[in-house]
């Protein structure tokens, strides 16, 4: 029997998923886009990080210290905090962390600590069994080395650590792929991180709890328009002509609902 050598399929696939953007109908796409994802979850009431954080109620409680990775502007930082005892952030981001600061002061969050730096550049030693919970939701792509990822996250816990990505794809995705390329979609936006995740850790002889949380986000017209083409601008250029196409088919469709898998596990002593 042939060996699944899963690091070089997970190399390939994050080739795939890091490609640059080709956007010519618009030179001020990426500040826009950086903007949406914080007023998006704003006018959403943060529902995505209220839904992890209801996912993940059974093992948090008021006393709990969390390190949460990859934050962004604060989607699942605001709701987690408001439940547990103290947050510290990574966020590398210096665009993102301007963003994160301004929700928090906006919702009166005080108890969030950020660290304005690289995740894996973070000293092993200065968070060792820090935390009860260490969580990273939607940041596996920008991970190369997810078993290095994976054990500094259970270096850094002395309880739980969780991760939460996307499952599957909406069907606006597939829709506007077979609709601009022409062709069937096969995960190439943002194929399944978790599969990665959850074969390593029943390696590692974890056990690991998984939940499928829904949620739903609503975006204005322009908003939707720009994520359409944040993830078709990776394949395809994503000029007038196309821009026009995605516009027509923003307008005909129907708000839908979107998933996410939640896994959690205790770390390793």
């Amino acid at each position: 029997m042939t060996e699944l050598n899963w690091q070089d399929i997970w190399v390939e696939k994050q080739k795939l998923r890091l490609r640059p953007l080709k956007l010519t109908y618009d030179t001020d796409f990426r500040a826009k886009f950086a903007e949406d994802q914080t007023e998006i979850a704003k006018y959403n009431d943060f529902e995505y990080g209220r839904a992890a954080t209801e996912t993940l109620s059974e093992i948090l409680d008021t006393d709990c210290e969390v390190l949460e990775i990859g934050t962004g502007s604060g989607t699942l930082t605001i709701p987690l905090a408001k439940r547990v005892k103290r947050l510290v952030a990574v966020e590398s981001s210096e665009t993102a962390v301007d963003y994160l600061k301004r929700n928090l002061e906006e919702c009166q969050v005080e108890n969030v600590k950020i660290l304005n730096t690289n995740w894996l550049e973070v000293d092993d030693r200065e968070i060792k069994d820090g935390f009860d919970l260490v969580v990273c939701s939607h940041f596996l792509w920008q991970v190369k080395d997810v078993e290095k990822h994976l054990r500094k996250m259970e270096n850094a816990s002395r309880g739980y650590c969780a991760v939460i990505q996307p499952a599957g794809r909406a069907e606006l995705v597939k829709e506007l792929w077979r609709k601009i390329t022409g062709k069937d979609y096969s995960g190439e936006f943002d194929p399944d991180a978790d599969y990665f995740v959850y074969l390593i850790l029943r390696l590692w002889e974890r056990l690991v709890n998984v939940r499928i949380m829904n949620y739903r986000t609503e975006r204005n017209f322009e908003q939707e328009v720009r994520y359409i083409a944040s993830f078709i601008g990776r394949y395809v250029e994503v000029d007038a002509h196309v821009k026009e196409t995605i516009e027509q088919y923003v307008s005909e469709r129907n708000k839908e609902q979107h998933s996410a898998v939640v896994m959690w596990w205790k770390a390793a002593p």
